[in-house]
């Protein structure tokens, strides 16, 4: 099933009536199935290899901490912050985040499949050398994020905007660039191949890419 096009409410998921509250902290290689952690704030939580089935996170907190290789299978997330939390090769399917703020994360080598990020904040993550099949990022902005070495398939990022992104040796397979509102990318412009853009962004794109491809454009 594709990433959902419009974000769902507490009440729209489908295991919601089946919910029960979360008091404690997460641990690691545990797993959390159908659990409501809210108002929480974790602070140097160690949650790797921990696994979150048909979970939903509320206005919770995570600073720092470790959660790397953890697995979080259809989790709806809302309003949630992570600062500096390590997230590397942590496994993403079926999720939703919406409102969230991701500052400062290493989520490198992570795997995300079906994924839907809606007004979500993105600044300095690392996904380098992470797998994205079917993840849209719909009106967030992602600021420094870096892609290089991922693998995107499927991927697209309507009206959201794009300040320093990083591609370099990304390979792209049907990523789809045209609904973004702002599309600044500071490397790997030559890593494009498979995306689609817009007429006026290939005009902003073409010095870069002139560049990128060794080409000079004298005079008129």
């Amino acid at each position: 099933m594709p990433p959902a096009q419009t974000p769902r409410g507490l009440d729209d998921l489908p295991y919601a009536q089946y919910l029960e509250p979360f008091d404690g902290v997460p641990e690691r290689e545990l797993t959390y199935d159908t659990l409501h952690f809210d108002g929480r704030g974790f602070e140097d939580a160690d949650c790797g290899g921990a696994g979150f089935t048909e979970c939903a996170f509320t206005s919770v907190s995570f600073t720092g901490g470790r959660c790397r290789r953890a697995r979080f299978d259809d989790v709806w997330f809302h309003t949630v912050r992570w600062v500096g939390t390590d997230l590397a090769e942590t496994g993403w399917t079926d999720a939703e985040a919406v409102a969230g703020i991701f500052a400062g994360v290493e989520a490198h080598g992570s795997v995300m499949r079906r994924v839907a990020f809606f007004d979500c904040k993105l600044d300095s993550v690392d996904l380098r050398a992470a797998t994205l099949r079917e993840v849209r990022f719909t009106d967030c902005l992602l600021r420094d994020a870096d892609f290089s070495g991922a693998s995107l398939s499927g991927v697209s990022f309507p009206g959201s905007v794009l300040e320093g992104a990083r591609f370099d040796g990304a390979r792209m397979k049907e990523v789809d660039l045209r609904g973004a509102a702002a599309l600044g990318i500071a490397s790997g412009h030559g890593s494009l191949r498979g995306a689609t853009v817009g007429g006026a962004q290939l005009l902003d794109l073409a010095p870069a890419l002139a560049r990128e491809l060794g080409i000079t454009v004298r005079g008129g």
